[in-house]
């Protein structure tokens, strides 16, 4: 049914600010992060209409700055199947804390190619999916499939998911790949949810998902630092060391309310827990204001907070203090606040009559985030860990024309 029916997600502008080096698989913080496969799929009993998206992202905030295009397109055949492919490309350049502390800036591209397919019979929507994501020393393959179902009048619409991905880690050395080391890793994800109209003018969504994480879970280049009274710094490194598994849940409620004059008001809150101990906590709240009949303008605002894993610190009181040490900020105690302003303008192309209709879109967010735990090696201090918190400012873009056919 039309009112149930999901817009296909542009896989690039989910991923976009996400691709710093270590910040895979972490609890969800970043603007239009926070979804699964499932969201790029078709609501059950409704298949995504044919359309084409190209998109330029950019990310600069912390010394990492992250762009490039991605190119989405998808097609239905005898209103049963739909096919859709990506392709998407990050170019990062990264002088982060993490990276000048203890190593040099670096510049490298990641591209990342996906194929999905829905196929609707009767109230059921059936989907596989596929993506290959490739970098200099880290490729990553995930296959997806999943079911939705329409039920007691197309006011409820029940979904269940799987994903299940496999890694491999490398090492640069220099600009060359290590090769003595090769790792790997392994991610499935088991997804339920549900939606239901609540009123004419309200719809709730609620979603519960496990990951289950096995394999080499760190980064090769990240390390902790421990209190050496030999050192001139008052400190030296050694190498991180994670846990070889990791467990992750995450529930979501939300809500969409339809105001008279067309626009609409959303709540969202996401709960994170993990077996590191990292708790988060997400909250959001959005507006949609179309203007007249061509403009649809949108604003929102998110704050997350999460706290610390369990064997997180910023300062270690010597060397090999634990089993597990790690020092990575994202695994830290922080605060994330994200301000967004969108807008869209519906249009014509009288030269393209194939071309239904057009839209061009632009999304701006600001997002500042202050680290707790996590301080600014930076700073030179006489009495090491008594440097300021480390804090980043950061600035999203996206731009992206849609057309339909």
């Amino acid at each position: 049914m039309q009112l149930m029916a999901r817009r296909a997600a542009h896989d690039g502008s989910r991923t976009a600010a996400a691709r710093q080096r270590g910040a895979r698989g972490l609890p969800c913080w970043l603007p239009a992060a926070c979804g699964s496969l499932l969201a790029a799929t078709a609501a059950a009993g409704v298949l995504p209409e044919d359309r084409a998206d190209v998109l330029y992202h950019r990310y600069d905030g912390g010394g990492v700055v992250i762009d490039g295009p991605s190119i989405l397109v998808r097609k239905k055949f005898a209103d049963k199947v739909s096919i859709a492919a990506n392709y998407y490309v990050d170019m990062v350049s990264s002088a982060s804390i993490d990276v000048v502390s203890t190593a040099s800036p670096y510049r490298e591209e990641r591209t990342q190619y996906s194929l999905t397919a829905d196929y609707l019979r009767g109230k059921s929507t059936y989907s596989i999916g596929y993506i290959n994501s490739s970098e200099s020393d880290y490729d990553a393959k995930t296959w997806y499939a999943g079911v939705s179902q329409d039920l007691f009048g197309d006011l409820t619409t029940i979904s269940f998911s799987f994903k299940k991905g496999d890694n491999d880690i490398f090492r640069n050395i220099g600009g060359t790949k290590d090769p003595g080391f090769a790792r790997g890793s392994e991610v499935r994800s088991y997804a339920v949810g549900i939606t239901q109209v609540l009123t004419r003018s309200m719809i709730g969504a609620f979603n519960f998902e496990v990951i289950s994480d096995e394999g080499y879970l760190n980064s090769p280049y990240r390390s902790v630092r421990y209190f050496d009274p030999a050192d001139p710094k008052g400190y030296s490194y050694q190498a991180e060391i994670y846990p070889s598994t990791r467990t992750s849940n995450a529930a979501s409620l939300k809500l969409s309310y339809f105001l008279p004059y067309r626009a609409a008001l959303d709540g969202w809150y996401r709960y994170y827990s993990d077996s590191w101990g990292v708790v988060a906590h997400t909250a959001e709240l959005g507006y949609t204001h179309p203007l007249r009949e061509r403009w649809i303008f949108s604003g929102s605002v998110r704050y997350y907070q999460q706290d610390a894993a369990d064997f997180y610190a910023d300062l270690f009181p010597r060397r090999d203090y634990a089993n597990f040490l790690a020092r990575d900020k994202e695994l830290s105690t922080f605060t994330a606040v994200t301000f967004g302003v969108g807008a869209s303008y519906d249009f014509r192309i009288a030269r393209l009559p194939w071309v239904d209709k057009a839209q061009v879109n632009l999304r701006y967010d600001f997002m500042t985030i202050d680290y707790d735990d996590f301080r600014d090696v930076r700073e030179t201090v006489t009495v090491p860990g008594t440097e300021r918190p480390y804090s980043l400012d950061a600035n999203i873009y996206q731009v992206f024309l849609s057309i339909w056919f």
